[in-house]
């Protein structure tokens, strides 16, 4: 019986500029539960840090895990759940270093997890419904719901109104964005709902939309 091949980490270079669009690439079977992974970056098989988006399908469960470096979730479709309650679409979530929960989706969800990516000092637990989060003016039209911040790396919603053009600037520490409606552009391209772009420390562009577009945005942490 030939050798498996060796684990490959995935996107783990942070020097580097990604971009993955929906369809790049197949989703895949967890082992641990009925749900489906599409892989962002990934330092090693289920450990290590990971990025990725989860579709949990209907009734499933997840074992109960712990989270070493702790775990930040954004809820895109359904309603996810766990012991502390149920977070619809539009919730945001930061389980810190050494949480631990069971998790489940009665009718099923989709998730963007950030996984084992937090400082050792970030202790806070964050739960963040649609209605508990604030919105306030940003640059031009812009309209941003922060969300996190520690040690210089902030988490943010940002809705930009449509035809909206942002001013070239530069990425210190780095951006990451996940497109969550409409469709986010700049010079290099288009990014279509769902789509994942991670931006390198000192990077530029000059972004715009034509249509409403609402993104999850980290800078700092690159």
């Amino acid at each position: 019986m030939s050798a498996q091949p060796a684990f490959q980490p995935i996107n783990m270079d942070r020097s580097k500029a990604v971009v993955i669009r929906p369809g790049d690439q197949p989703w895949l079977r967890a082992p641990q539960a009925p749900v489906e992974r599409f892989p962002l970056e990934r330092e090693a098989p289920e450990q290590g840090q990971v990025s990725s988006l989860v579709r949990y399908l209907p009734n499933t469960r997840f074992p109960q895990h712990s989270h070493p470096l702790g775990e930040e979730i954004y809820v895109l479709e359904g309603v996810f759940s766990d012991e502390s309650g149920d977070y619809p679409a539009g919730s945001y979530l930061r389980n810190p270093p050494g949480s631990a929960h069971s998790p489940f989706s009665i009718n099923g969800c989709l998730i963007f997890v950030k996984l084992n990516q937090f400082a050792e000092t970030d202790s806070a637990t964050v739960r963040l419904r649609p209605e508990d989060q604030q919105w306030r003016p940003g640059i031009g039209g812009l309209t941003v719901c922060p969300l996190h911040e520690h040690q210089g790396a902030s988490t943010a919603l940002v809705r930009w109104p449509a035809g909206e053009v942002f001013q070239p600037h530069r990425h210190w520490g780095g951006e990451e964005i996940l497109v969550i409606s409409g469709c986010f552009k700049d010079e290099h391209g288009e990014y279509p709902r769902h789509t994942w772009l991670r931006s390198p420390h000192l990077s530029q562009h000059y972004p715009f939309v034509d249509e409403e577009t609402l993104i999850l945005v980290k800078v700092g942490h690159l």
